[in-house]
């Protein structure tokens, strides 16, 4: 039996060896990508002991200090190298805070988003008949309709639902429940394409044959095999849901102020940006830009990496 280390070790060996490291390492592009991701991962995740400083540290903040240019400008200081907004909070610290919260929500709301539409997709795919009809039926009717009015929809039927304390104090499960609703139809009609062909194979026949439960071979056997289109669809749409939060969270019905992520900072941003505090609104859709960029970067090469008559 081999020890732990040296399967570690197998497992890394292999791996270099495989079709998708070598096509992630002959792009420049992928591994910039690549890099640009972990490091918004590192510094989010990380910002407690990253950031130069604590926004929500209410101690530490000083309205003295409020709307202070990048260093590099007339006024600015090297404390705060990228400015500071109307609340005296450093740029840079609320940009890192900020992107913690905005891949948080985002990762939740595909993770709901997956769990739904895989589960809706299997069901469809593998009964068929009435349940098929009904589902699919439901994903055209939401087709018709953007991403962002679907959330829009969830979060106002969430508001008369709760009442205000109560929406307030859910907010941020209301809005990852709004975003997962509006994204599960492609996971769902995904997922039923493949099982329509996979539970037609042999290996399926067999399981039934020899009395498996319906729900065990669909979990166990046809699952597994309809999971690479998914994980790339939800690599596109992590990058999607980043932007509805964004966009929501701009409108006024995403995070609360008190919450930073980026999009309630390009929504705090924009109040200032024509009176010439153009940092504190610019730097924050940078980095959203820029994250957005890298991870629909990442899925595009996965989605060609795993398409085997690409290779």
């Amino acid at each position: 039996m081999m020890l732990p280390l040296a399967r570690t070790i197998e497992f890394w060996r292999r791996a270099a060896d495989s079709d998708i490291f070598f096509s992630f390492t002959r792009s420049w592009l992928v591994v910039a990508s690549a890099i640009v991701t972990a490091l918004f991962f590192i510094c989010a995740f990380g910002a407690s002991f990253i950031a130069p400083h604590n926004p929500f540290d209410l101690a530490t903040l000083q309205l003295s200090d409020a709307f202070l240019p990048p260093f590099w400008e007339e006024g600015g200081t090297t404390k705060y190298l990228l400015g500071t907004d109307d609340q005296g909070r450093d740029v840079l610290s609320t940009i890192m805070y900020g992107s913690r919260t905005s891949l948080i929500v985002g990762f939740l709301a595909v993770a709901f988003a997956m769990v739904l539409g895989i589960g809706l997709g299997l069901l469809a795919g593998y009964v068929g008949g009435a349940i098929d009809s009904i589902i699919m039926r439901v994903a055209d009717v939401q087709l018709t309709f953007p991403a962002i009015l679907i959330a829009l929809l969830v979060d106002g039927v969430s508001r008369a639902l709760l009442g205000a304390q109560g929406h307030a104090e859910a907010q941020e499960l209301v809005l990852i429940i709004a975003i997962g609703l509006s994204y599960w139809v492609q996971y769902a009609r995904t997922v039923r394409g493949s099982v329509l062909v996979e539970k037609n194979k042999e290996y399926v026949q067999a399981a039934r044959v020899i009395g498996m439960p319906a729900a065990l071979i669909a979990l166990r056997h046809v699952l597994p095999n309809v999971m690479g289109p998914v994980m790339v669809i939800a690599t596109i749409n992590l990058a999607l849901a980043i932007i509805t939060e964004a966009t929501l969270s701009f409108l006024g019905v995403g995070l609360p102020p008190t919450e930073p992520s980026l999009g309630t900072m390009i929504n705090t941003g924009q109040q200032f940006l024509f009176s010439g505090e153009w940092w504190i609104t610019i730097f924050p859709g940078a980095a959203l830009a820029i994250l957005v960029l890298a991870v629909n970067l990442l899925g595009d090469w996965l989605r060609d990496a795993l398409n085997p008559k690409l290779r």
